[in-house]
């Protein structure tokens, strides 16, 4: 056991820079065995040298955890977020907030399966991911101890962390010596960019801040049409192709890429009580959320669709402040997916210069009928003189206190 009571920790490892520093850090202040778990969430970087990184940093082969978890991560947090269009405070897709109950999950199952008793992570004490992973922790494993380096150490500035890493012959990368314009997260719903260049909400972010969309006023002149096929909700096809969620949801980034759709611009209330400002791009999750609403609209009835409604922002929040776990997430969560039994169908889009659209749909299980609604003689199909006694009834309380309010007026 070592001098802090830890003996084994699971940390989050990127292999980057910091979580590398982390790495040593808990080996010289824990005095601990340190496992390491690397996600693939189709952040579009290379994973695998992130074990060559932990070897030379002395952790055991046996110790070293890389996993590709990007099917995963669409068919079990992504898709059924999207089950309920929810999206924070109006504009967020949620990117970097659905991803991490499932490295959470990761590293507590690692945990279990090796004997740690602790896991970290790399998240600042000032964001809301501290707040996410440590909730997805300690709701799988209410024992476990939760080590945040950056709430503990004195490394409190860029000069401090590279000499940290000097001491420790932690190898650093040239682009890494200077300050970094901006701090980057990602993973295949989006990319989130925060800090330095991007502090004044004032300022236009630049151009180089943007990864993986082309400027709307840069993309093609002619519009991209694309289908896309439900069933129950989730998306299961490209014009006509069935493709495995990660394959849909990747496909889907390169057209919204082309198309320069999904790029956000949002100074956003976080959970730990300050507002940020973050640049975010979710290409494909943006036509995704526009393809579902659209197989919705003529495939859900109208209380169950208002419901869905009123119901997303408070599960919207829930997601961002990183209650993935709660029972009250999981209400919700039961609620919309008996919403979606009959959300099959398909979505026609036209993608053009930032905008997805929805164009077309159609589903064997459609509410929307041309005979109800036709300007022409709908042969009987609904009887126009029913909406008089519909319209009084609803009307009765409004000329109750119309007639109110004229007796009140009368006696002043």
């Amino acid at each position: 056991m070592s001098k802090k009571g830890v003996s084994k920790v699971v940390l989050a490892y990127s292999g980057g820079l910091d979580t590398s520093v982390i790495l040593k850090w808990l080996q010289t202040e824990y005095g601990a065995e340190v496992v390491t778990f690397t996600a693939d969430l189709g952040q579009g970087e290379e994973i695998e040298p992130a074990r060559q990184k932990a070897l030379n940093l002395g952790i055991k082969p046996e110790n070293i955890f890389i996993e590709d978890v990007r099917e995963e991560f669409v068919r079990d947090y992504v898709f059924p977020m999207f089950r309920a269009n929810a999206v924070y405070e109006g504009v967020y897709l949620l990117g970097t907030s659905i991803a991490r109950p499932l490295i959470a999950k990761k590293q507590i199952e690692i945990a279990r399966q090796v004997g740690a008793d602790a896991v970290a992570h790399g998240a600042t004490g000032k964001g809301n991911d501290q707040v996410r992973f440590e909730l997805g922790y300690y709701a799988l494993q209410p024992g476990i101890k939760v080590i945040a380096p950056w709430r503990e150490w004195d490394l409190t500035s860029r000069t401090r962390l590279l000499e940290f890493a000097e001491m420790h012959q932690i190898p650093i990368a040239k682009d890494k010596r200077g300050e970094a314009p901006f701090s980057v997260d990602a993973n295949l719903l989006h990319s989130s960019s925060e800090g330095k260049v991007l502090e004044d909400p004032a300022q236009e972010a630049d151009s180089l801040v943007y990864m993986r969309t082309i400027a709307p006023e840069d993309a093609p002149d002619k519009p991209t049409y694309v289908e896309i096929g439900f069933e129950k909700g989730d998306a299961v096809s490209i014009d006509g192709e069935a493709l495995s969620p990660a394959t849909l949801l990747t496909r889907l980034n390169a057209l919204g890429k082309a198309n320069g759709i999904g790029r956000l611009d949002l100074v956003e209330n976080r959970f730990v009580g300050m507002k940020s400002r973050g640049v975010y791009e979710t290409p494909g999750g943006t036509i995704l959320l526009a393809a579902h609403r659209g197989i919705e609209s003529i495939t859900l009835d109208r209380g169950a669709a208002h419901l869905k409604d009123d119901l997303m922002p408070r599960y919207a929040a829930l997601i961002y402040n990183g209650f993935w776990f709660s029972p009250e997430r999981e209400m919700l969560q039961a609620a919309i997916d008996a919403s979606q039994e009959f959300v099959t169908g398909t979505v026609r889009l036209k993608l053009y210069k930032g905008n997805a659209t929805v164009v077309g749909r159609t589903s064997p299980y459609s509410l929307y009928s041309e005979k109800l609604v036709t300007f022409e003689d709908d042969q009987g199909a609904y009887d126009q003189k029913d909406a008089a006694g519909f319209i009084k009834l609803n009307a009765l309380r409004l000329r109750t206190l119309a007639q109110r309010k004229a007796q009140a007026n009368k006696t002043k």
